[in-house]
């Protein structure tokens, strides 16, 4: 692959991967203006939890609707529409209405994440050059953990300009408000980037599909990669129904299980109470808030080493590597909590050893796996069908993690995620192929047989 066709198709990854920012951008602000929201408008525990995860019911909306729609109308103007939900809910939120109008806003704001949760990684995986293609899209898992991390500054840096009336009345606001830049950003970004080549030879645009696979491969690679793109278009396999075909069964099977198991193995349960975690622990709360920032920065690293080894490890040895390093660190939080030696450092090392394990494999390749494993035909849908799925885990877990720490206590809690990563081990072990090196064409070819 030449110099200039490799800096366009990171270039385009990049941006891309903006809509990763996004989605944790708006996932996480919620964290630091819940308790102000609570003050303002003194909500009771039921009304706090509806508030804080009302936008995943938008998430569920946005990733059910983006495969279809893309599909229809083109990857690149799906993101753009993703871009202007995110202003939207931004921008409604910081107009001083009433708590309805948030609620409505936030779920605007959810059908962007949907929508960026699940075309980035598909829109990346249909651009890039098999040889480094786990690498760029996992490069869209660690736009979601800079997002996560900046508006957890950003938040902090609101909280300080005022008092605690403020906060309390505006400030809140303005976290979320904060988020109308980057939305412009990415859709001043969007206008930059091509179309998906694989969309543009579906709907027989072939010139331009051509056009921009000679500008990432060269006209040779590009002739040779569009022909297979064609073959691979001559399914007949083009709507939901077709997804319980026997040549898609399989592949449905492993995107779906793989989607859940990333959620159901406790991650967001850990990044969403963290705080709360570390207090139980003892720890007061600026100490708690310090160590859930540790948590974010382990988190980045570690999503880099994904970026570094995904293409030279594989993503079925990351993940093996990663749930099985999650297991143990799980059963060790568990036995902390269960001996009650909840005073020594060994819970955090052992929650920074987990975000770790997660970093270099479920987090990102579950993005990966998931955007290689079906047809061009049927990728939009099916990836639909797969963030569904991830994004009903999220709310489980972020819904029954609370609960299950009232009815069991914490160490039984973690063994539950302990047990869900084994058997995530043993799913990747005996289901999971290895695509690493290959053309999303040649995964396709080796999962009909």
């Amino acid at each position: 692959m030449h110099k200039k066709g490799l800096q366009y198709v990171y270039r385009c990854t990049y941006v891309a991967a903006v809509g990763g920012l996004l989605f944790g951008y708006d996932t996480a602000v919620i964290s630091g203006a819940i308790g102000f929201i609570t003050d303002k408008y003194t909500l009771s525990p039921a009304q706090t939890g509806w508030i804080a995860s009302c936008a995943l019911i938008g998430c569920v909306i946005g990733a059910m609707l983006a495969g279809p729609v893309s599909d229809a109308i083109g990857r690149k103007k799906v993101l753009v529409f993703s871009a202007v939900a995110f202003a939207v809910s931004s921008l409604g939120i910081l107009v001083p209405w009433g708590l309805s109008a948030f609620v409505l806003f936030r779920l605007i704001g959810g059908i962007g994440i949907g929508i960026a949760s699940m075309i980035a990684p598909l829109y990346i995986s249909e651009l890039a050059p098999a040889a480094i293609r786990g690498r760029l899209v996992s490069i869209y898992q660690m736009g979601i953990v800079c997002g996560i991390l900046t508006v957890y500054f950003v938040n902090a840096g609101i909280a300080g300009l005022h008092t605690a009336e403020w906060n309390i009345d505006t400030g809140w606001r303005w976290m979320f408000g904060s988020g109308l830049l980057p939305s412009i950003l990415f859709l001043v970004l969007l206008i930059i980037v091509p179309e998906s080549p694989r969309w543009l030879a579906g709907r027989e645009r072939l010139l331009e599909a051509g056009t921009i696979l000679d500008r990432i491969n060269g006209a040779a690679k590009a002739k040779e990669e569009l022909q297979a793109i064609r073959d691979d278009l001559s399914t007949k396999e083009n709507n939901f129904a077709d997804l319980l075909s026997p040549a898609m069964r399989k592949r449905l099977l492993i995107g779906i299980i793989l989607a859940i198991f990333s959620q159901v193995t406790g991650m967001n349960a850990i990044l969403y109470y963290a705080p709360e975690i570390f207090k139980s622990t003892g720890d007061g709360a600026s100490s708690a808030m310090l160590q859930t920032v540790l948590i974010g920065i382990i988190n980045l690293l570690f999503t880099l080493v994904a970026i570094r080894y995904a293409d030279q490890w594989g993503r079925r040895k990351l993940l093996l590597i990663g749930s099985g390093g999650m297991a143990l660190c799980l059963a060790i939080i568990g036995t902390v909590f269960y001996y009650k030696a909840v005073g020594s450092y060994l819970i955090l090392v052992a929650i920074l050893a987990y975000i770790a394990c997660f970093a270099v494999s479920l987090g990102p390749m579950t993005f990966v796996v998931v955007s290689e494993i079906f047809p061009t035909a049927m990728r939009g849908k099916a990836m639909s069908v797969c963030i569904f799925f991830l994004w009903a885990a999220v709310y489980l877990v972020s819904q029954t993690f609370p609960m299950l720490q009232a009815a069991i206590g914490e160490a039984p809690t973690f063994w539950i995620y302990m047990s869900m990563s084994v058997l995530c081990y043993v799913f990747v072990w005996k289901m999971v192929p290895e695509t690493k090196g290959k053309t999303l064409e040649e995964i396709g070819a080796s999962l009909k047989q």
